[in-house]
């Protein structure tokens, strides 16, 4: 009996795993789904003008857009005069969404085309139709085309909701509008398969969910909604198979044909085809239900022997996402003269960032993300007034203005991308307990363990950021801002005390937990889980430190300092190995510079330790917050290293901040340390253990590496720009330092020359 329950249980687990890539839109599939009273189909009066709406214009989402109406065979506008929230509700449950999130005057979407159907709209709010709110009269405005009006309507759909075709003509002009989509696995073998990829297209309308004919179907439309689902593309299947499985099963059809041309972000951009001649048996005339087969990215694609043949690969790496908190978000940066910057904002839309997402093996954009939302970048501006058609390979082979590529933009400007990714059921397996809030906790497990799955702990000793990173990334929670390797106040599920994962090691990069470095079915935790088991807590924001190259080769020099006056940097560790036995009246040679670090993250820059624990220098006459912030590195042409330094960050604090940015951290009379977002703790070359010791150095070729944040104490949403790298030449005399950049801003192969250098990378600890 106990085997039979066990099981049950796993299969139901497979089964929730499968189904996980339903929950972002807001409901959970069923094959047969509950009488649904939430929605009613609007009755309107006779006298109440028949129209349909759209969401149009220039868009970052694809719930949101200019309001356009449809009445007497035209697509027309409403003005903003007098419109409110209220309205914006009215348009948006017409629309089929829960509610409206804003509204936005004066043509934030652009310029609409044809009449003004709607002025001075008066809504209660409670209105069926945007037709029956008091208005000037329809076709009745004194408005011009730059006061159309726009809305951002909520990610959630109403339960039930069913498209009434109001209109006798003209269906083919109108968008689709459902509840929801899915693709249903059919085939056994695809059943089992996370992510699914293949089986019946599924559209939810009524409460219920229907097939579609395959009548008028094109690969136009597969490629919509694989990219709606996370997959780059669609492929070829066996259509024998599902013909005998359509004989075999009586389908319910949908009463519409789609229409997309492929290069729509969502399903809701696509038009409607014609009304379908459904047969009494409710099966299409010709045709079958509409089946697609998509094509995974490479990361999400698992091992040939699991049944993927082909998986989408990037054909040259000209693009990549940076400071995201999950996979598949993050500034875009691209390569273009062998050096990586950034893309500006303006007109940038979810068709160019579509372009971005399928070329990097994602679907297509949930959202174009503007004005530097996810950090700001480094480096040149590359391209301005982005024009893509949707079906480029890369958004390098986009139209954009070439004589304005940089010119009148910052990187406060810098343009983003949020792509539809595959759901792999990770958030299932994984979860926070214990916690006073659902962004920390107690670190919980869903392992197989003796044939059965059981939730368990994971083992607190070594665990770090780039542990607590991964499970933040993987439970949808943003970034870690603590990693915890005992969880005394989270007490947890009393029966998840036992630990089932142990000797966890992460690169900070995975999708999932169960991606690190662990020690598998041989655990070793010699304190146990329970108040030894290791948690998080969590943050939709990270700082991001980044040291300005420039400054460091401007301010570089040597300077020769007697013993005596160093006492304090030995004290500190700050000098090289020979010092001990360098008498007081002797010198060291020191390579002096200075440090601008920058915080172009999120959020703002605060010590690990709290201020209660930071540790006293009499020396100084100053607070330690952090043992080491930065390592400085002087290496050999073959990556040897040759001198090294360290900097405890005795005094973190905004030096200077960008125009319109209070400081808001000062050391001064035992201040709170940090950096601000925006802006920058300068460390003058004139400071105590601010140099490389270099008295023991052979005239000669050298590369000079600066490392902020070595040791991963602080979580950040991107580590790869920590780093800055110089060449750097001494003669005995004197020094040169140039090609200062930082780490992984160039392409691959001007990093390759310099060798033994961390390259746009996180090294593993």
């Amino acid at each position: 009996m106990l085997a039979l329950w066990s099981l049950s249980f796993i299969l139901l687990c497979v089964w929730r795993f499968s189904y996980a890539q339903y929950e972002h839109l807001g409901y959970f599939p069923g094959y047969q789904d509950p009488a649904q009273d939430l929605y009613t189909a609007p009755e309107l009066s006779k006298d109440v003008p028949r129209i349909q709406l759209r969401l149009a214009g220039e868009k970052r989402k694809h719930n949101e857009g200019r309001v356009e109406v449809f009445y007497e065979g035209e697509w027309g506008t409403v003005c903003d005069d007098d419109f409110t929230i209220h309205a914006a509700h009215v348009v948006c449950r017409e629309l089929g969404y829960f509610e409206a999130v804003s509204w936005s005057p004066s043509s934030k979407y652009g310029k609409g085309e044809g009449r003004i159907w709607f002025d001075n709209v008066h809504c209660k709010g409670t209105e069926k139709s945007l037709a029956q709110c008091e208005s000037n009269g329809i076709g009745v405005s004194d408005c011009k085309h730059t006061e159309d009006v726009g809305v951002v309507c909520s990610d959630k759909r109403i339960p039930g909701f069913k498209f009434v075709n109001t209109l006798t003509n003209n269906v083919n002009s109108l968008n689709i509008q459902v509840e929801d989509v899915r693709i249903r696995p059919i085939l056994s073998s695809y059943r089992k398969r996370i992510p699914v990829t293949e089986g019946y297209v599924e559209v939810k309308d009524g409460g219920k969910w229907k097939q579609i004919c395959d009548d008028d179907w094109t690969h136009m439309n597969s490629r919509v909604i694989c990219g709606m689902f996370g997959f780059p593309g669609d492929k070829r299947y066996n259509t024998r198979v599902y013909k005998m499985f359509a004989r075999r099963r009586k389908p319910t059809f949908w009463d519409y044909s789609i229409n997309c041309t492929g290069n729509e972000a969502h399903l809701s951009s696509c038009k409607l085809g014609h009304t379908l001649a459904i047969k009494a048996n409710s099966t299409c005339e010709q045709g079958t239900p509409v089946v697609i087969s998509c094509v995974p990215g490479r990361a999400f694609a698992p091992t040939p022997m699991a049944g993927y043949r082909k998986a989408f690969r990037q054909e040259q790496p000209l693009v990549r996402l940076r400071g995201g908190a999950v996979f598949g978000e993050g500034r875009v940066e691209v390569l273009k003269n062998g050096e990586w910057g950034t893309i500006c904002d303006d007109n940038w839309n979810l068709m160019a960032a579509t372009v971005v997402c399928r070329e990097l093996g994602f679907g297509s954009a949930k959202e174009a993300l503007s004005g530097g939302q996810l950090g700001q970048g480094m480096g040149p501006v590359h391209m301005n007034e982005v024009q893509c058609s949707g079906f480029e390979k890369s958004v390098t082979e986009c139209p954009f203005n070439m004589d304005k590529d940089s010119e009148g933009c910052s990187h406060e400007e810098d343009a983003g991308v949020r792509c539809n990714v595959p759901a792999m059921g990770f958030q299932q397996r994984l979860r926070l307990s214990g916690g006073r809030n659902p962004f920390e906790g107690r670190v919980e497990v869903l392992m197989e363990r003796n044939g059965s799955l059981v939730w368990g702990t994971v083992c607190g000793e070594g665990w770090g950021t780039m542990e607590a990173m991964v499970v933040c990334r993987q439970l949808g929670l943003g970034f870690a801002s603590h990693a915890f390797q005992e969880t005394w106040n989270w007490p947890g599920a009393v029966n998840a005390d036992s630990v089932v994962m142990s000797g966890v090691r992460c690169a900070g990069t995975e999708m999932s937990l169960s991606h690190c470095l662990n020690h598998g079915e041989y655990l070793s935790c010699p304190r146990g889980g329970g108040r030894f088991a290791a948690g998080v807590s969590c943050s939709e924001t990270a700082p991001d430190l980044v040291l300005n190259p420039q400054v460091v080769e401007q301010t570089t020099y040597l300077e020769d300092r007697p013993m005596f006056m160093l006492q304090c940097a030995y004290e500190e560790n700050c000098l090289g190995s020979t010092s001990s036995s360098t008498p007081a009246n002797s010198y060291r040679r020191l390579l002096r510079f200075s440090s601008q670090i920058h915080n172009n993250g999120q959020s703002d820059f605060r010590p690990k330790a709290s201020r209660e624990t930071w540790v006293w220098h009499d020396c100084h006459r100053h607070y330690h917050s952090m043992e080491v912030f930065t390592h400085y590195d002087l290496l050999s042409n073959n990556g040897t290293k040759v001198a090294e330094g360290h900097k405890a960050s005795f005094c973190l604090e905004d030096s200077e901040c960008d125009e319109g940015i209070e400081k808001r951290y000062e050391c001064a009379n035992f201040g709170e340390q940090g950096i601000t977002v925006g802006c920058w703790d300068t460390y003058r070359h004139d400071i105590d253990c601010q140099w490389v010791d270099i008295t023991d150095v052979k005239p000669g070729d050298y590369i000079f590496q600066i490392v902020i944040n070595p040791n991963y104490e602080v979580a950040e949403s991107d580590y790869t720009n920590n780093i800055v790298k110089c060449r750097c030449r001494y003669d005995g005399h004197r020094i040169w330092m140039y090609n200062c950049h930082i780490g992984g801003s160039f392409s691959a192969e001007a990093e390759d020359t310099f060798p033994g250098l961390i390259n746009n990378q996180v090294t593993h600890r």
